[in-house]
């Protein structure tokens, strides 16, 4: 390990998670999910439905492409919706529209309290780079590069495979690792020489099936066991916690 960065001494390139790594936004992420989800189910149920619970949203929701999300949940309670199309309107009892529904509370809660960013991250990349190690920020969110101006972080990275990209090049979003095999590919690196940093199940299964050099788990809500379970090297609270000058 090195002592500078506390990652192996092959590492050449850092890939971070945007959304519970980088910035404040998976508490809002998860509201806008429950918001979302609970209105559907209440609906569809009436007053007796069963809430959407903390532990749907790590285990279903977490991480995922939205509609991906929408479909792994709702399929956890044997429901099925047509697809749609991506311009769905957010009331539509579609898979996009109940994902469009989930991004225009988003949008809204971001525009009402702003984005807040992590500052041991922050500093930590910042040392990453200082030690000429590239890096890249890996999201499935289609609001990733607005997220990073509003906190002016878009110049630490040097290669953005986020939510559009993703859509552009036709790569599933996480468990599955091609979009962090992207990131790595865009920077000339192979993924044994690439670190992941993620605090998402989802992302720890994509960074284990992705073979990638070092997976660093970021914890926090209180789910260390499950991201070693998931396939982190190591889990930390903060990424402070890993060194450098942060």
């Amino acid at each position: 390990m090195t002592t500078q960065l506390g990652l192996p001494d092959s590492i050449r390139a850092c890939l971070f998670d945007l959304d519970g790594v980088v910035t404040k936004t998976a508490v809002v992420h998860a509201a806008a999910w429950k918001e979302t989800f609970d209105a559907f189910l209440r609906e569809r149920d009436g007053a007796d439905f069963r809430p959407f619970t903390d532990s749907d949203y790590d285990e279903y929701v977490d991480g995922r492409p939205r509609a991906d999300g929408v479909r792994t949940f709702l399929a956890s309670r044997g429901i099925e919706l047509p697809e749609g199309d991506p311009d769905d309107p957010p009331d539509a009892r579609t898979v996009n529209g109940v994902g469009n529904r989930k991004n225009e509370l988003v949008l809204e809660k971001i525009r009402t309290d702003g984005v807040e960013p992590y500052e041991g991250t922050l500093r930590y990349i910042d040392a990453v780079r200082a030690a000429g190690l590239a890096t890249a920020i890996v999201s499935s969110s289609a609001n990733t590069r607005d997220v990073l101006r509003s906190i002016d972080a878009e110049r630490l990275f040097d290669v953005r495979v986020d939510g559009v990209v993703a859509r552009e090049r036709g790569l599933p979003g996480k468990p599955r690792p091609d979009t962090f095999l992207a990131a790595a590919r865009d920077l000339g690196v192979e993924p044994s020489r690439a670190a992941v940093f993620e605090d998402a199940l989802a992302g720890m299964d994509a960074g284990r099936s992705g073979h990638f050099g070092y997976v660093v788990g970021v914890d926090r809500v209180g789910q260390t066991d499950a991201l070693y379970a998931h396939g982190a090297d190591r889990v930390v609270k903060d990424l402070a916690e890993l060194g450098g000058d942060a």
